[in-house]
């Protein structure tokens, strides 16, 4: 699998967590466990969030 497909994958996975349990700090913890640095995971949320928000606009 290559890479972009590979966080393609834990993006959509973590969206689909992020909308059932829309808490900051578990989003960092589940993307945490997929073994991503800090750095990573903080851009994942970022990412995540940022999608939530075009599908559920506040």
């Amino acid at each position: 699998m290559k890479s972009d497909e590979k966080r393609s994958h834990r993006l959509n996975h973590l969206l689909k967590y992020y909308l059932q349990n829309p808490t900051e700090r578990e989003l960092f913890k589940r993307a945490k466990q997929m073994g991503v640095s800090d750095s990573t995971a903080k851009d994942y949320m970022r990412t995540v969030i940022i999608q939530a928000r075009k599908i559920y606009p506040q």
